[in-house]
C-alpha cells in the first residue's frame, strides 16, 4: 500500500510537535563546526500549500499550526519554530507550511548535507521540484528511505541527524522502523535518530515506545515525548496524539520541551484530556 500523501495532513498537531523538536535539534547540532548530515527517510513534498485542495479537504492545519502561528507569547522553543513558519509566509497570512526538508535546509550551513528520500511517485516528483537549484548540499532520491539508509551511514563527518517519519499505513511499517534502527545503530551508534509515530488504537503503536527502549545502544541515551490533544475515539478510529522517540538527543532538548509543552498543549487541546509527557533514559536510571 502506498496511498499516503502528507499534503492532506500538513500543519496538523502532529506536525507541530515534530517540527518544534526538529528545529530545536537542528539549532543545537549546527553549533559544532564539523559538517552535519541530515537524512530524511520519508521526506514527502518538502513544503505544502494550505490553500490547496488537499490541505483544505481535511483542514487538519486548523487544529494545529493555525491555532498558534500568530501567538507572540510562545515559549522560546516554540517561538523558534513559529519564526520558521512565518518566514515561509512573509505577507503575514498563513498560506504555506514547511515540511521537515524545508526546515532542515533553512538551518543548515554550506558545509552540511541534506539527503531526502521519498517513495511515493507524486510526492518524490514534487520534492525534486521544490529543491531544484538548491545546490550540491541537497540531494533528493525517489526511493525507499528506510531501505537506503544503510547506504548513507556513517557519513564522512561522523555526525548525522536521521529523521524517520513513515505513514504507518500497515503493520509492517512498525516492524520496518525497528529493523532499520537496529541495523543503523550497529553501523553508526553515535548518530541522532528521531522517529515520529502516531498515537492510534493499533497495538503496534502502543507497544512501539517500549520496543524502542529495548533496542541495542538505546539503554542509556534516549528521549521520548508525546502530545495528546484529545481522548481516543470510542470506535478506535483516528489519531488522538503523536510521539517522538529520539536516540542520542541533544542534551538540551528534554528541558526545552518540558518548558514549552505545557503552553503548546493548552493551545492545541481539543478536550480536557489533552496531555504531554517527556521521559528520558536518565529519568529511568534515577528511579
Amino acid at each position: 500500500m502506498l496511498s499516503y500523501r502528507h499534503a492532506f495532513h500538513a500543519g496538523n498537531h502532529a506536525d507541530v510537535l515534530k517540527h518544534v523538536a526538529l528545529v530545536q535539534m537542528l539549532d543545537y547540532l549546527i553549533q559544532k563546526p564539523a559538517p552535519l548530515y541530515v537524512i530524511d527517510t520519508h521526506a514527502g513534498a518538502g513544503r505544502y500549500r494550505l490553500d490547496a485542495r488537499e490541505a483544505q479537504k481535511l483542514g487538519e492545519f486548523r487544529e494545529g499550526i493555525e491555532r498558534i502561528w500568530d501567538k507572540q507569547s510562545a515559549p522560546k522553543t516554540v517561538a523558534a519554530y513559529l519564526t520558521a513558519v512565518r518566514e515561509m509566509n512573509p505577507a503575514g497570512e498563513l498560506k504555506q507550511y514547511p515540511g521537515s526538508p524545508w526546515l532542515a535546509k533553512r538551518a543548515l550551513r554550506t558545509s552540511d548535507r541534506l539527503r531526502l528520500f521519498e517513495l511515493h511517485s507524486n510526492e518524490s516528483r514534487l520534492l525534486a521540484q521544490n529543491f531544484k537549484g538548491a545546490g550540491r548540499e541537497v540531494q533528493t532520491t525517489a526511493g525507499d528511505g528506510l531501505a537506503l539508509l544503510k547506504s548513507q551511514i556513517p557519513p564522512p563527518s561522523r555526525r548525522a541527524l536521521v529523521l524517520i517519519d513513515p505513514s504507518y499505513e500497515t503493520k509492517a511499517d512498525y516492524a520496518n522502523v525497528l529493523a532499520a534502527l537496529k541495523d543503523a545503530l550497529k553501523r553508526f551508534a553515535s548518530g541522532t535518530y528521531a522517529l515520529w509515530y502516531p498515537q492510534i488504537a493499533k497495538i503496534e503503536s502502543r507497544q512501539l515506545p517500549e520496543r524502542l527502549k529495548r533496542l541495542p545502544a538505546t539503554g542509556t541515551d534516549w528521549l521520548h515525548v508525546t502530545l495528546r490533544v484529545h481522548a481516543p475515539a470510542t470506535d478506535g478510529v483516528g489519531m488522538s496524539g503523536s510521539g517522538m522517540f529520539i536516540i542520542n538527543p541533544p542534551w538540551t532538548l528534554a528541558d526545552a520541551l518540558r518548558d514549552s509543552l505545557p503552553w503548546l498543549t493548552e493551545k492545541l487541546a481539543q478536550d480536557d484530556t489533552a496531555e504531554w509527557k517527556v521521559e528520558t533514559s536518565a529519568d529511568k536510571t534515577n528511579q
